[in-house]
């Protein structure tokens, strides 16, 4: 009898947990406009584009309020969205592997960056730990910008350390721009 008493004690708090994050995720949703508006958007699209014309990697970033509906109801977390975002959105698929995708989750305080091969052999894991840590303390204190720009800052001296623009190319005439520089604020897709 207690054998089959425990899972029927258990199931509910399962069950109340997985609705009790549903609820959470898609509140966070409503709320990320809040947190992220236009003008600050388009401030980081800008930083983003400037940053890129010194290096030729590519970096995006993505900030959704809560995980899609499938991934709440099998537990996904948010490095398995950040890693499916990073292929939906190609920035595994420049020419030189040098993608970086910065990924926010509101509903979960998540943060993960992922960066592609060829940028990934140069830095060690240790780096990007230390730049969540830093982004995740200005997002606690409720500083969204701030912590995006400071990440910002430091992929794009990684990049420019490692895959520096072409000195070569004339200013007329810079590298190609893969991927868009304008931030994904809400469902990426």
């Amino acid at each position: 009898m207690a054998a089959t008493q425990a899972p029927s004690s258990t199931a509910p708090t399962g069950l109340f947990q997985r609705i009790a994050r549903l609820v959470r995720h898609r509140w966070a949703e409503g709320a990320l406009r809040r947190s992220f508006p236009p003008d600050m958007v388009e401030r980081l699209a800008q930083r983003v584009a400037a940053s890129e014309r010194r290096h030729t990697g590519q970096i995006r970033i993505c900030v959704e309020g809560g995980l899609p509906l499938s991934y709440l109801w099998r537990g996904a977390n948010a490095r398995e969205r950040a890693l499916t975002l990073f292929g939906k959105q190609r920035v595994w698929d420049t020419e030189a592997n040098n993608g970086v995708l910065i990924y926010l989750l509101e509903a979960d305080h998540a943060i993960e960056i992922v960066a592609d091969r060829g940028l990934a052999r140069h830095v060690p894991a240790g780096t990007w730990q230390a730049m969540v840590a830093q982004m995740g303390e200005a997002f606690r204190a409720g500083r969204h910008e701030e912590g995006l720009t400071a990440a910002l800052a430091e992929v794009s001296a990684l990049l420019v350390r490692h895959f520096p623009a072409d000195a070569g190319t004339a200013a007329s005439e810079p590298h190609p721009n893969e991927l868009p520089d304008h931030p994904t604020i809400g469902r990426a897709g």
